[in-house]
């Protein structure tokens, strides 16, 4: 199927233009022997790059980021010395320690009872100590770090990074 053009001010010749292909209607697809796509799609953009200097560390923002850090690692401690001290006990390692130190102290010493020098409630406060002690020191340490990557950095210029946009 093709049109004509016709020039109709200064009759001049009939030209004949190649037909365009039938559109789907409602879709704006052309005819399935003629498939196009509908969007082009978009070019691959370029990698950015940028390359910054860390010239200085908030020490608060630090101190607060490292305390909330340092407690949960705190929470993890005492979790985990509960749940040791929990197997110990159920796969009977207490007891096997308990016999062995027995037959090599022998009958005469009265008997040693592990339980009694490392129960649950004991194993647990241990851990809490250490867990504040921890908590007080990476605190601290993490404070004094960012002090003194601040001094540092005055001297030399601090860290650079460099970001890129992937």
């Amino acid at each position: 199927m093709s049109s004509t053009n016709s020039n109709a001010r200064s009759g001049g010749p009939r030209v004949k233009t190649p037909a365009r292909p039938a559109q789907r209607p409602g879709t704006g697809q052309s005819a399935p022997g003629n498939r196009q796509p509908l969007v082009k799609p978009a070019p691959k953009a370029k990698a950015r790059k940028a390359r910054l200097l860390v010239s200085k560390i908030d020490p608060w923002s630090v101190l607060k980021m490292s305390f909330l850090l340092s407690v949960a690692l705190g929470v993890v401690t005492v979790v985990a010395a509960i749940v040791l001290w929990t197997v110990l006990d159920l796969t009977g390692i207490f007891d096997q320690v308990n016999r062995l130190l027995g037959e090599i102290a022998g009958s005469e010493s009265g008997g040693f009872d592990l339980r009694e020098f490392a129960s649950l409630g004991q194993v647990v406060s241990f851990a809490t100590i250490i867990a504040v002690v921890n908590v007080l020191l990476l605190t601290a340490l993490s404070m004094l770090s960012a002090v003194l990557y601040n001094i540092a950095s005055t001297l030399v210029g601090g860290i650079g990074v460099t970001l890129t946009d992937d």
